[in-house]
Formats: structure tokens, C-alpha cells, sequence
């Protein structure tokens, strides 16, 4: 059974995966508006949403004092979530690959693959990144 402290880290970590969401659908969108094509721009969108979602993450979801260096924690916390951006970015394919075509798909795809890879990015990050 989750306590509460996990449950309200949950929730934030979602809150994160909101605004980290916002941030890969528009990086997306720009880079496919300059060329870079789908896939090519979703590992960019994918990166700069990584960024935005640490951020919160440190900073509200699992808010505590750290001996690490930024530095340092940036790169677990990448490292961390490879396996959730490795289940991410297969759903988005998939999705890009299978759906409808419109101006939307990409954005659906998106959401399709952050919903897949948030369990265990959450997993991940809590217990690799910001354990306490």
C-alpha cells in the first residue's frame, strides 16, 4: 500500500509530467516546422522535456535538501528515466506509425507514450534519483 508521502509525490510528479508534456509537444512541433521530421524531432522534444520535468521534480515533487551536485543529479536523473523515455518513445512510434494522419497526431502520440513511460519514470526517479 502507497503512504501518503508517495501519493503526493505521485501527484506532483504528474504535475511535472504536465508541464514536461507542454514543453515536448511545442519543441516537437518547432522542429518539425524546421524540418527535422517526427522522430528526429521528438528525441530533441524529448531531451527539453526531460530538462523541464527535473526542474519541477527537484524543486516540488521531491523537494529535499541533496548533497548532490546539480550537476551530478541531472545526469542520474537522465540516466534514470532512459528506461521510461525507452518505453515513451516506442509508444509514440508505434502511434505516429498506426493512427490517422492529421495535425494533431503528433501531439496524440505524445500523450500516448508519456502515459506509458510516467509509471516508471516515477519509479525510477524516486527511488535512483531522489531517494531520501
Amino acid at each position: 500500500m502507497l503512504n501518503r508521502r508517495t501519493l503526493r509525490q505521485f501527484w506532483r510528479f504528474g504535475i511535472a509530467g504536465g508541464i514536461g508534456f507542454v514543453v515536448d509537444v511545442l519543441v516537437l512541433y518547432i522542429a518539425v516546422a524546421l524540418g527535422s521530421g517526427v522522430y528526429l524531432g521528438r528525441v530533441m522534444s524529448f531531451f527539453c522535456a526531460t530538462f523541464a520535468t527535473w526542474q519541477v521534480n527537484r524543486n516540488f515533487a521531491f523537494a529535499t535538501a541533496t548533497t548532490m551536485s546539480a550537476w551530478a543529479e541531472w545526469w542520474r536523473y537522465v540516466l534514470a528515466v532512459l528506461g521510461g523515455g525507452l518505453v515513451n518513445y516506442l509508444l509514440f512510434s508505434l502511434a505516429v506509425a498506426t493512427l490517422r494522419p492529421s495535425p494533431l497526431l503528433p501531439m496524440i502520440s505524445v500523450a500516448i507514450g508519456s502515459i506509458g513511460g510516467m509509471v516508471v519514470n516515477f519509479i525510477s526517479t524516486k527511488v535512483l534519483v531522489f531517494r531520501q
